[in-house]
């Protein structure tokens, strides 16, 4: 027997398909002990699929409008009104209209009530659809509620709800409506509760809108409203505002907005005690849901009524400590240029792989450095280093400092270290003294890490289930003990400690401003600018034979290097690919994530590079192009020691000069090669886990092999050992991955879950100017590429790329184009180190530039005072 009424009470989370979500909430609401929720029934889900199956045309124009994107507003807004005049006309079956009226026959005909819709898609952790369905107050009268109830149907296809859905991926055909109709409450005043901070997402500090009258233009952003914030039982804020509307009932049924008298327009609208009150029902039933919630309430007559609570959608998770007292917690992500989030499988591996404990949150890895901060003797230092490479962090972190209420300092320690000039903390510094200026040391280490490798794919050979887990374990504490090397950490800090002693010697002996950027052209033995420069060797191979280049401008397929061969030069151009690949294939975007797809995997990711270089270069413009950058950067060595010998004590002066540029020039191409070495050692990994993860599809285990993606390392071998898993456990995970790919990560979270901002502290900037943080000097003017996808690259030679980041695998793209602007980036990241490599103008860190800068407009770049300008 179908349902086609539910009383309130009778609702709670488990019945949200059936009653909606926010008819599921209201349910949990009445069960929690002093909240009051306006009494009322829920029109089910069922009702709803009982009038679509009346109307037969309903089924096509569902399928017209699952064809649609986004971008067609004009069809959703012709399907979308068609559907809503049908449902609007449709005749309420008898049936489901005698359940209506005999429930509301019992909470009483003649009053007044509110009609609320409640979608089975709404008021859900990862999408609110806040405001996507229709609400209607005061209606009065059987006849006008079943209209209204009607309304509430047909506003699931209203063109807001329906461009939501697409947007979010909801499939139209699976998101029913339930109608929730309660008594209607007449409050001297209503608003909004957040029982965390909208706007810095503190989870310990509850934000209240408060406003006369009825909440609707409040929540509808037509009228001002009181704000105020507590914390921990105290209001630490308040802003009244001057409030002239509020919304009231009309007695014939409806609403209206109505001027508020001037003698109350400056009134605080809740006394100090109500907001207290209030606050403290938040948390109750914030505890209730386990999670901030987003509450809408009524005050009548000094009582407080919830109408309704959804979660706050917004949040960026907390990372995952499990640590006693207050911590503060900075992206991982910001340093390696990849603020992606990553699956179950990237994060643990690499989480294994880490030098120190990486805490997970919303698909990204954070580290905890509460206590060097806590330190007098190591807070300096740390911020001094986090300071040259991204100004924003050890802003926010010096904003938490200096308010002395949330991290406890520790007693100093006399004997800690402390950093010495141009040193960068104790551990560089130690290093810094076990490093000799002898370049073969560099060629040491690349060879121990080849050697490694090759060893590594000799024995991973053999090793299958369990074995093969542990095998790789084991193998990630070798690579660890590589990446903690003092000869490998002091070749890299050599080199940087050599770029910051030449820019600040340079800048005070000279008033030569980052004399590095330029030293740093084309230096020996870096694997990343390496890369770029081989793929215009490739396209040299290309270039001579149209037929290869027509065939590539219509590659849909990974397979087509196998049907090169068939062309005339497919065979030359097929083997310069594949020798590629051989060297260079395992990197991708985002590659510290072993679940991304690799060049190897995914060789047309390379085709419009190669197009591109083939269209915009000369042949060997490779090698051109490396000895200019080095001719520039000798050229640079030798007027700045010409003019250091000119000083004072310019000899000496020269003397050191030259030992820290040979140093630079020495060492500085090895910071590309760590990574290099991680990325390679993860690639083989990735093809071994792959075929177990084959093993385990053909025993019925997993659907599909990529489904291990979604397993922790350590999850992924006990499901190896046992052959059991959990398919909700899989869901799961893949519907948080989804979800996690909507947030925006923070380079600063502090245990409370506020999200702590920076600034740059810079003035004497022209009007309109767009702040980062200069990396690579030089001012440059051209067309702005705006590409969030390396794999959209169409580039014309003197385009200037901006993107949110660019990791290793954005090096090919950097060779035909002559700026950079990022959104996330600091001095050492790889795109600010290839960039001054190849001699680009580059500001990294500016915040929104993807959405500030227009594809196509005319810019300028300052690379050396970090700003950019749009001309046109």
């Amino acid at each position: 027997m179908r349902t086609y009424v539910l009383g309130l009470q009778e609702a709670d989370r488990t019945k949200a398909k059936v009653v909606g979500g926010k008819g599921a909430n209201l349910g949990e609401l009445t069960r929690i002990e002093g909240i009051r929720v306006p009494a009322g029934f829920c029109v089910t889900t069922e009702a709803f699929q009982r009038i679509m199956g009346e109307a037969p045309s309903i089924g096509g124009l569902l399928d017209r409008l699952s064809l649609l994107e986004v971008e067609d507003r004009d069809g959703i807004r012709e399907l979308s009104g068609e559907l809503r005049r049908i449902i609007e006309g449709t005749a309420i079956p008898e049936d489901v209209q005698e359940a209506l009226t005999q429930a509301l026959s019992r909470l009483g005909a003649d009053d007044a009530h509110a009609v609320r819709s409640s979608a089975t898609a709404e008021d859900l952790p990862g999408a609110s659809f806040a405001g996507q369905q229709d609400t209607y107050l005061n209606v009065i009268g059987a006849q006008a509620i079943l209209q209204h109830v009607r309304r509430c149907w047909a506003s699931l296809f209203t063109d807001r709800a329906v461009t939501y859905r697409i947007q979010h991926g909801f499939d139209h055909r699976k998101v029913h409506m339930a109608v929730v109709v309660q008594k209607m409450v007449f409050p001297q005043a209503a608003g909004i509760l957040f029982t965390a901070d909208p706007v810095t997402s503190n989870r310990k500090v509850s934000s209240i809108e408060a406003g006369f009258g009825l909440g609707e233009a409040l929540v509808a952003g037509l009228a001002s409203a009181d704000r105020y914030r507590v914390r921990n039982g105290q209001v630490i804020e308040k802003a009244i505002a001057r409030k002239t509307l509020a919304t009231r009932a009309l007695e014939e049924g409806g609403t209206e907005e109505r001027a508020i008298e001037p003698e109350r327009q400056d009134v605080q609208v809740l006394t100090d005690a109500q907001i207290l009150r209030l606050e403290r029902l938040g948390r109750q039933i914030e505890g209730h849901f386990g999670h901030p919630q987003d509450i809408e309430w009524c005050l009548v007559e000094e009582e407080l009524h919830i109408v309704q609570s959804r979660p706050i959608t917004t949040l960026y998770p907390i990372p995952e400590a499990g640590a006693r007292g207050n911590h503060v917690y900075v992206s991982v992500g910001h340093q390696q240029m990849m603020t992606d989030p990553m699956k179950p499988l990237g994060l643990s591996l690499f989480q294994l792989t880490a030098a120190g404990p990486m805490h997970a949150a919303g698909g990204r890895l954070f580290v905890d450095p509460t206590k060097q901060l806590a330190s007098p003797a190591s807070r300096d230092a740390l911020l001094d280093l986090i300071g040259r490479s991204d100004p924003f962090i050890r802003d926010a972190l010096l904003t938490i400092i200096e308010r002395g209420d949330f991290i406890e300092p520790l007693p100093d320690d006399p004997t800690a270290a402390r950093p010495g000039p141009g040193k960068q903390g104790t551990a560089p510094g130690r290093f810094d003294a076990q490093v000799e200026d002898d370049p073969a040391l560099v060629a040491g280490l690349i060879e121990r890490s080849q050697a490694a490798l090759e060893e590594l794919k000799r024995d991973i050979r053999t090793k299958t289930g369990t074995a093969l887990l542990d095998f790789i374990g084991e193998d990630i504490q070798r690579l660890k003990k590589s990446l903690s090397d003092p000869r490998s950490m002091g070749v890299i800090m050599a080199a940087m400690n050599a770029f910051w002693w030449i820019n600040e010697k340079m800048m005070a002996w000279l008033g030569e401003r980052n004399a590095a950027d330029t030293l740093s052209q084309s230096v020996p033995n870096n694997i990343t600018s390496e890369m770029g420069l081989a793929l215009l060797h490739v396209a040299d191979v290309i270039r001579p034979h149209p037929d290869v280049v027509a065939y590539l401008q219509n590659v849909k397929h990974e397979g087509f290097l196998d049907e090169l061969a068939e062309l005339d030069g497919g065979r030359e151009a097929r083997d310069a690919v594949r020798a590629y690949l051989d060297k260079y294939g395992m990197r991708c975007a985002g590659e510290i994530d072993i679940t991304r797809a690799r060049w190897s995997e995914k060789p047309t990711t390379l085709v419009p590079l190669l197009l591109s270089n083939v269209k915009n270069f000369e042949p060997h413009a490779g090698e051109r192009k490396f000895e200019q950058g080095r001719q520039e950067a000798l050229q640079q060595a030798r007027v700045l020691l010409g003019r250091l010998r000119q000083l004072p004590d310019g000899e000496q002066k020269a003397s050191e000069a030259q030992r820290m540029i040979d140093r630079l020039r020495s060492f500085l191409g090895y910071r590309e090669y760590p990574k290099y070495g991680i990325v390679n050692r993860y690639f083989v990994y990735k093809q071994a886990l792959l075929q177990e993860a084959e093993r385990l599809v053909q025993a019925n285990v997993i659907r599909d092999v990529e489904d291990i993606y979604y397993l922790t390392f350590d999850e992924l071998r006990e499901v190896v050992r046992t052959h059991q898993l959990d398919d909700q456990l899989l869901s799961k995970r893949k519907a948080e991955h989804e979800l996690n790919k909507k947030l925006t990560p923070p380079r600063v979270i502090t245990s409370d879950g506020e999200i702590v901002g920076g600034a740059y502290k810079r003035g004497g900037l022209p009007a309109g100017a767009i702040v980062g943080l200069p990396v690579s000097s030089g001012v440059v003017e051209g067309r702005a590429r705006v590409l969030l996808d390396m794999a959209d690259a169409d580039l014309e030679a003197g385009d200037i790329l901006v993107t949110t980041f660019t990791d290793p695998s954005w090096t090919p793209l950097f060779v035909s184009i002559k700026g950079l602007v990022t959104e996330v980036g600091s001095l050492m990241t790889h795109g600010a180190v290839i960039a001054r490599e190849y001699g680009l103008p580059a500001v990294v860190g500016v915040e929104n530039a993807t959405k500030l800068i227009r594809d196509g407009q005319h810019i300028r770049v300052h690379g050396t005072d970090g700003y950019v300008e749009i001309l046109t």
